[in-house]
């Protein structure tokens, strides 16, 4: 392991990680409670991933940018006992585990993580326990997010650590050297370095996205692959011709591109600067990859997400439910050969909407699949907004606005933007039209109770939102009125 403040040895990474392990068995029990990795990215968040794994309890990552009370929130519903956190979240972590009140919490880089770490025996933990998936939170459409496990396309369910480690031989990263993690480690795609931290394969870690860091670190640190999302790509395609054309970047194998669709001349001007490295996949953290397309592919079929990929199946249906020509525009919708499809923890509720057939379920999006099986995402029928890689929901965002005095009615949008792909805009109506209320206190009026990437990017004053007669906003409607 290496980031930007030391390197670790095999040995020095797993002395950590398994005594984690065992101290993580100590505060779980059973394997009935959880674990929770709430902090930055860092070398040991990678690691305290690894050692709760191998305890053989479920891991529960918490956005870092989350407040204490949106964390408790996440904290009390996957049942966590114990939460690791860094030195950035460290006052959130005790004040969310204080709300929950029976988690613990231990933070690297204060005087107690060595002596509690030394509380526990070297080396791993019997492996007598099946290795449990992740427990990840999505946004929700009500505001309220949405527990769900890692589905068994991403995550090998195994009986034993051993079992564990050996189906891990097949995940993508694995024998292409060092991985880069750059994107946070609570989304799905840089959780795969922690699967092949498992398996062997040498890990570096940066904090944040920087384009300029990103290449110094793929050259100094002998880079094979990693995970990015468009928003990292724009800004990399986007760096002075002169810099572009001195970075070193010959050790890329893979670059594992998610998070949303990417504008068609930032992909193609990386191909052509990286060469066919990148593989596009598109799906979510509740089903995994649901279709997938090379580099090779994507130039003979420009703006396509690929193929859907075993179990999945692509279908597009109309708004009766029936299925449509290949060609043809409807709501684009995913076959779960194996019936699972999406699953929400302990809410049967959110996992039926979800389905419009059984084994049959959508992301909420429009598009076509054409007579060669390859899909393309046009529209979106849901009110999720992709920025920068980050799914939000307008929903929350509408509700805190909404309880400002000065506001009678609100309306949250996905508005195009050059770099994010989308940016978050709040239309808002004053309750008095002759004493408005300024954007910037809106604006503050949001982030003195959301986290920051919930917020909007702008505030805009509007006269009207126009609710039809049973008070539904034409979301569509407005993106094209306002957009």
């Amino acid at each position: 392991m290496v980031d930007e403040r030391r390197a670790w040895s095999a040995d020095e990474v797993w002395d950590v990680a398994d005594r984690i392990a065992h101290l993580t068995r100590a505060a779980t029990g059973d394997g009935d409670l959880r674990m929770a990795v709430f902090a930055e990215n860092a070398a040991e968040s990678v690691i305290a991933h690894v050692g709760g794994l191998r305890s053989g309890s479920s891991v529960v990552p918490v956005n870092s940018h989350l407040s204490a009370t949106e964390a408790a929130y996440l904290l009390r519903v996957a049942d966590v006992s114990l939460v690791v956190a860094g030195p950035g979240t460290a006052e959130r972590a005790r004040a969310a585990a204080a709300e929950v009140g029976h988690c613990e919490v231990h933070v690297w880089d204060e005087t107690g993580w060595d002596d509690w770490l030394a509380s526990a025996p070297a080396g791993p933990p019997a492996d007598d326990r099946p290795i449990p998936p992740n427990l990840l939170f999505t946004s929700g459409t009500t505001g309220t997010p949405k527990a769900t496990e890692l589905p068994p396309n991403v995550f090998p369910r195994r009986r034993s650590w051993a079992g564990f480690v050996e189906a891990l031989a097949a995940n993508r990263f694995v024998g292409r050297g060092r991985h880069l993690v750059v994107a946070p480690l609570h989304h799905t795609g840089p959780l795969n370095a922690v699967r092949a931290l498992a398996v062997g394969t040498p890990i570096g870690v940066l904090d944040r996205f920087d384009a300029r860091r990103t290449l110094d670190a793929i050259r100094a640190w002998e880079i094979g692959s990693t995970t990015l999302v468009p928003t990292h790509l724009s800004r990399l395609a986007a760096l002075p011709a002169d810099v572009r054309s001195a970075a070193d970047t010959s050790t890329l194998q893979l670059v594992f591109q998610t998070g949303a669709s990417c504008p068609v001349d930032v992909k193609r001007a990386m191909i052509e600067w990286w060469g066919p490295v990148l593989l596009e996949a598109y799906g979510a953290t509740e089903v995994g990859v649901t279709s997938a397309i090379t580099s090779q592919d994507w130039l003979e079929h420009p703006g396509s997400v690929g193929r859907a990929v075993p179990p999945y199946t692509a279908v597009v249906v109309d708004d009766a439910g029936d299925e449509v020509e290949p060609g043809v525009e409807g709501r684009l919708c995913f076959r779960d050969a194996t019936g699972r499809g999406i699953v929400y923890h302990d809410d049967p509720e959110r996992t039926a909407a979800a389905h419009v057939a059984p084994g049959v379920f959508t992301l909420g999006e429009i598009g076509k699949v054409d007579a060669d099986g390859f899909v393309y995402v046009t529209d979106r029928f849901a009110d999720m907004v992709v920025t920068g890689g980050v799914n939000v929901y307008p929903a929350e965002m509408e509700q805190v606005l909404i309880a400002h005095p000065a506001v009678a009615d609100v309306a949250g949008i996905g508005v195009a933007h050059p770099d994010l792909g989308e940016q978050l805009v709040a239309l808002v109506v004053p309750e008095d039209p002759a004493a408005p209320p300024s954007p910037e206190a809106l604006q503050a009026w949001c982030e003195e109770r959301l986290s920051r990437f919930k917020c909007p990017r702008q505030v805009r004053l509007v006269a009207t939102l126009d609710r039809n007669p049973l008070g539904k906003l034409d979301k569509k409607g407005l993106r094209v009125q306002h957009g």
